[in-house]
């Protein structure tokens, strides 16, 4: 057994064992795993520094999320868009493939809250042969996603299936893996893991920092792992209320992290998933935060801000108002700084 199975075999995942852990009331942890389930890994779990921190607010129950009803279980309707079991298919050039339904930790703002720990489940080889066919037929695709769960909670012979197989579909040009791991438990990243990797370059790989309280010497260790490898390190963060929601928070993360060589990608707005309606933050505050940021670091540390919209409307980007008046070929703009320009454009 590897060091990061030895680290999950001995997660939290018992209200009444993490109660006595954090030296807190048990009645709302139980009443909360009865809807969601509890998974905290012990390292995850160390980053800890007070109650109700970053690290706490995004891994420990909260009784809100079984008070609030606001939300759906699926309000990105991505099982309306499952032709076949294990795929989502969305857009026309690229599908997600759910490979695992478990993880290193359950997120407790998860989208697919609704399905990730309900039962320790991976994509059945007879499905996968049926996805892999499908995006064979489809030869629009040409990106596919690894996703879950946390696909790197699978064992690399498994992940180096899946990887052999979609190479050799030849209109799939990228290949990425959503992974929280470097993130929760970056002892999951080994040699080996990025040996095998690196033979089906190139893979682009997304993973999940939401606080600079995440960026660790074992975390920047994972990704300097990753990236040494050839491996293309992209982050999405998800903007929490009481977690994240404020400029300088955010400023010092995306800085962290492309220290470690991962580009702040996204910045999502969060998803009208039920039981995580206490973790919202408005679109005016989100546009304000970016506002705060955009000028105040450098572009690359800069992510897109994303609202994925309701009923399978896809990922959308916003971004603040910078134009206040257009007359003909002159635009009047306020920049970053609140200060007025001039630009006359072309005709």
């Amino acid at each position: 057994m590897e060091y990061w199975q030895e680290l999950i075999s001995k997660n939290f995942i018992d209200g009444a064992r993490l109660a006595r852990r954090l030296r807190a009331d048990k009645k709302d942890f139980c009443k909360v795993a009865k809807e969601y389930p509890i998974n905290i890994n012990p390292y995850y779990l160390s980053l800890i520094r007070e109650k109700h921190d970053a690290i706490w607010k995004q891994c420990v129950p909260n009784i809100l999320e079984v008070r609030q009803t606001t939300g759906r279980l699926d309000p990105l309707l991505e099982e309306a868009y499952s032709p076949i079991e294990g795929l989502i298919h969305r857009y026309d050039d690229r599908v997600l493939l759910y490979v695992s339904n478990m993880c290193a930790g359950y997120c407790r703002f998860c989208t697919r809250k609704r399905k990730v720990g309900r039962e320790e489940k991976v994509l059945k080889e007879s499905d996968f042969i049926k996805a892999f066919r499908y995006i064979a037929r489809h030869k629009a695709i040409r990106d596919v996603i690894l996703s879950g769960g946390d696909p790197l909670l699978l064992e690399d012979d498994k992940i180096e299936y899946y990887l052999k197989h979609l190479r050799k579909i030849k209109h799939i040009e990228v290949i990425r893996i959503d992974s929280r791991t470097p993130c929760v438990l970056p002892q999951r990243i080994t040699p080996a893991l990025c040996r095998m990797l690196k033979k089906y370059s190139p893979i682009y790989f997304n993973t999940h920092f939401n606080h600079f309280q995440e960026i660790t010497d074992a975390s920047t260790k994972a990704c300097n792992m990753l990236a040494d490898n050839g491996i293309v390190l992209g982050n999405q963060t998800v903007l929490l209320a009481g977690v994240n929601d404020d400029s300088h928070v955010l400023k010092r993360l995306f800085e962290g992290l492309l220290m470690m060589r991962v580009r702040p990608y996204y910045l999502y707005i969060p998803d009208a998933v039920k039981g995580t309606y206490h973790f919202r933050v408005s679109i005016a505050r989100a546009l304000r935060i970016m506002r705060e940021l955009i000028g105040h670091t450098s572009g690359m540390a800069v992510p897109r801000l994303i609202i994925d919209l309701k009923r399978g409307g896809g990922k959308t980007p916003l971004l603040p108002k910078y134009i206040i008046k257009r007359k003909g070929r002159r635009y009047v703009f306020r920049n970053f700084e609140n200060r007025i320009f001039y630009y006359a454009d072309i005709e």
